[in-house]
């Protein structure tokens, strides 16, 4: 983990992105700081050091799970989003609850491969790019006497200077279009390339889903005999297919496997969405809620730690990061048994979003909707510009019709400005006259101001 990372930093960087929620962001960025302080804490107390559990308590679309998938990001850590309610209770059909950390290294391994393959990038594209010259140029192989007629016999001394300056020639063309592949001259060739495909695909069901099943589909698809079929592709598309098999083969996955454990295991974190479904109140006890207790009684080793089997290796869950997350309507966070609830000491709760939210979560972040749309536009050469009274009105708009029917937070953006910009998305491609267009807020509030006024508005719910 890089020791620039200081709680304000990440607070920092947060805020390119989300907007508001200031106490979820420094909890969340004392909990990663935490993460580099054991790391290098003294090694007698460092094994004895847990890290404190998130519960964010707070309606939906206000930044919950951003928060989380951001967070991991900046700490090029592996991340996994579940949601709790799509878990069973053991003995039940469905999603065991160690399929979450099963999830969590495969996500480890993938990052670790890919940082791997980009340290041996250069060294596998040389070789891919030996393959292809292999295919275009083909080297000499063998005597030439070989195919000289018996009834026309050579001396030796010929055989040798003719092997000789056709080795030379040959070698002399190789490094003529070694130089155009290098330069990508060749890209848009087409050639014919040999590729390795599995002759089945073993598909394995348990009576538990595919949940812990992969690992004897992996091993029964290994067995399986590979049949190789030939494919046309251009140059280009031959060096992306070539160096993904050079870098397969250089790479030690018995390293990646280790570290990706290692990593999932100290840097992971692990996104609980939707806990508030598995809490069970006074009512709540029997039928189809029958198994929500039994799924958090499930849940508390995992998050207490223990050991989960893997088809990598075992893993100890002792010092994931685990946050959970709930809109807690109905329930309450005290309605989930007291030994769950203290494995989530830390307990931050998340404001609902204002109209003056809704105008920076459309303008300010790097990822604003506004900035999303003016890319899309780009791409077909259309300038598109919103005007701060027409923000203003998109944020009054979504913001009234929040209030009217359920409260989705900075979802309801995307409604609001998919009815908004559906006719321009719809007939840009055929305009042939000036491809600009500027937002007002006249605009806006002849486009949509009808539907904060509307009783019925079901329309636009999500």
């Amino acid at each position: 983990m890089q020791d620039h990372l200081t709680p304000a930093h990440i607070v920092r960087e947060l805020d390119k992105y989300i907007i508001g929620q200031a106490e979820a962001k420094k909890s969340v960025a004392i909990a990663l700081r935490n993460r580099w302080r054991r790391m290098n804490a003294a090694p007698d107390i460092r094994k004895e050091i847990i890290p404190n559990n998130i519960m964010m308590i707070g309606p939906t679309g206000v930044g919950k799970t951003e928060i989380a998938r951001r967070l991991a990001q900046l700490a090029q850590a592996p991340f996994v989003k579940v949601e709790a309610s799509k878990f069973t209770e053991v003995g039940y059909v469905g999603r065991d609850v160690e399929s979450m950390v099963r999830d969590l290294v495969e996500q480890a391994v993938n990052i670790v491969t890919m940082e791997q393959k980009a340290s041996i990038r250069e060294k596998a594209l040389a070789n891919a790019n030996e393959q292809i010259l292999d295919i275009l140029i083909p080297p000499i192989k063998g005597k030439r006497n070989a195919n000289i007629s018996p009834g026309f016999p050579m001396a030796e001394e010929e055989r040798s200077i003719s092997d000789q300056s056709d080795a030379e020639l040959n070698e002399r063309t190789r490094e003529k279009f070694r130089e155009k592949l290098m330069k990508g001259e060749l890209d848009e060739r087409v050639i014919e390339v040999e590729v390795t495909v599995s002759a089945h695909n073993v598909q394995v069901v348990g009576p538990m889903g595919m949940d812990g099943m992969d690992g004897l589909q992996e091993m029964l698809s290994g067995m399986m005999p590979k049949k190789t079929k030939n494919r046309k592709m251009t140059v280009a598309e031959a060096r992306d297919h070539f160096t993904e098999v050079e870098a397969d083969k250089l790479i030690d996955m018995d390293n990646v496997t280790r570290d990706a454990l290692e990593r999932a295991a100290n840097s992971g974190i692990i996104f609980i969405d939707e806990v508030d479904k598995i809490a069970v109140s006074g009512s709540q006890g029997s039928g189809p809620n029958v198994s929500r207790e039994g799924v958090q009684r499930d849940l508390l080793p995992i998050v207490e730690g223990s050991v989960v089997n893997t088809k990598y290796g075992s893993i100890k869950t002792d010092h994931v990061l685990f946050v959970a997350a709930g809109a807690f309507h109905v329930a309450k966070p005290s309605d989930l048994i007291p030994e769950l609830q203290g494995r989530f000491p830390i307990r931050v709760e998340l404001n609902s979003l204002t109209q003056d939210d809704f105008v920076q979560i459309l303008s300010t972040p790097r990822n604003a909707l506004t900035k999303q749309y003016q890319a899309l536009l780009s791409s077909e050469d259309v300038t598109i510009d919103f005007e701060e009274g027409a923000i203003k009105a998109i944020a009054e708009i979504a913001f009234d019709v929040n209030q009217e029917v359920e409260n989705i937070g900075a979802r309801r953006l995307h409604t609001i400005m998919s009815n908004l910009l559906n006719d321009i998305l719809f007939e840009v491609p055929d305009i042939n006259t000036d491809k600009s267009f500027t937002m007002t807020e006249e605009f806006v509030k002849e486009k949509l101001g009808t539907i904060s006024q509307r009783k019925d508005i079901s329309h636009y719910i999500l």
